[in-house]
């Protein structure tokens, strides 16, 4: 069988049409993790008639904006920063911090090292570990996490294997950290997606912490990467004024403000997102069941992350298989903790889910 040679992306369409000559129009990108039913209705149905927000400059402050993410988290109006993406947010607060040392949970995604290396930081690992069913071991983290390190970084749901950590345990870990002087940076860019997210998120620890910041965006649950919108959710008033000295104006443009008031209060857009994944999650976990040469993992994102039990068969392998067909899943190898054996696919539409499904049982099958 082939062994991987490149790693795509769920935004790599251009590189995948050009090398496997696939149109990327085609392509149904299952690791792209982004909301199926598209874009909010209430949007779409009304942004259009506020196209004259572009005539005027945005509100420095995003009061609306701001207010609208409020009511949608149940977080206070004052602990609320929007920017650029969460992408920009994310390197704001590590240029701030300036860590010479950050603890990484991995695998994870890989942007956050980026961003700590160009601050002149340095990474280290808390790997979680197949045996556990890469959930977290709390007390063997707070043995890692010392007074060295300055910088704590969490994804829950966690990419690429779609585990949590309990409210209760990250409690334990905020708190720990606050004795040794490290702040920590809880990514819940997929916590929307999650079964019982309000037992999960970790918005009311806000109100007990500020040695934290929550981080989201509308990427991936509403289904608009390319507005550009995030935010966080910190209860430092003085590491929000630092970041506002730094922070370019207008970061967000009008109608991305706009959309955001929007779709933030499109209830009934929110619900159907939440009971169609639970759905199309639970229908991947019996297709699986029926393939003898997989082990699954728990998932609480809107993907779920696989391994292979074929020792013949890599993670390019089915990737490879996968995209003849215009189905494009992630091979997970380059993720530091996993190896060639692993691969992670969002829930999409249920027709293209039904078709992954039997490519992975073609070729994972006894025969």
């Amino acid at each position: 069988m082939n062994t991987a040679k490149e790693h795509f992306h769920g935004s790599d369409l251009e590189k995948i049409e050009k090398i496997f000559g696939i149109k990327k129009e085609t392509i149904t990108s299952f690791g792209a993790n982004v909301n199926p039913l598209g874009i909010s209705p209430m949007l779409r149905s009304n942004l259009a008639s506020h196209i004259d927000a572009i005539t005027s400059y945005p509100d420095r402050e995003y009061t609306d904006l701001r207010n609208a993410i409020s009511i949608y988290t149940g977080a206070p109006l004052d602990t609320i920063m929007v920017g650029n993406g969460s992408t920009e947010l994310i390197g704001l607060f590590i240029q701030i911090q300036e860590p010479k040392k950050a603890l990484l949970i991995s695998p994870t995604y890989s942007e956050y090292e980026r961003e700590i290396q160009l601050s002149g930081g340095t990474c280290c690992y808390h790997f979680l570990k197949e045996e556990h069913n890469f959930h977290i071991d709390t007390d063997a983290l707070l043995k890692d996490i010392t007074d060295d390190i300055d910088l704590l970084i969490i994804c829950n749901p966690n990419n690429p294997t779609s585990t949590i950590i309990p409210r209760d345990d990250m409690n334990r870990i905020i708190a720990h950290c606050r004795t040794t002087d490290t702040f920590v940076m809880i990514d819940e860019t997929y916590i929307e997606f999650s079964p019982e997210m309000e037992s999960i998120t970790s918005v009311p620890l806000t109100k007990k912490y500020s040695n934290m910041v929550i981080l989201r965006g509308i990427s991936k649950f509403f289904a608009s990467p390319g507005l550009r919108l995030g935010y966080s959710i910190c209860n430092n008033p003085e590491l929000y004024e630092r970041m506002n000295v730094i922070k370019n104006p207008w970061t967000i443009n009008s109608l991305a403000g706009v959309a955001g008031e929007i779709m933030f209060s499109d209830h009934d857009y929110i619900h159907e997102t939440k009971a169609y994944i639970q759905k199309e999650r639970e229908y991947f976990k019996e297709q699986l069941n029926e393939i003898k040469f997989v082990k699954y993992f728990d998932s609480y994102g809107n993907f779920i992350l696989v391994k292979i039990l074929k020792e013949e068969i890599s993670s390019y392998d089915v990737f490879v298989h996968c995209i003849k067909k215009g189905l494009m899943i992630r091979d997970c190898s380059d993720f530091p903790g996993l190896d060639d054996h692993y691969i992670r696919f969002c829930f999409m539409n249920h027709q293209k889910n039904v078709e992954l499904a039997e490519a992975l049982k073609e070729i994972l099958s006894d025969n």
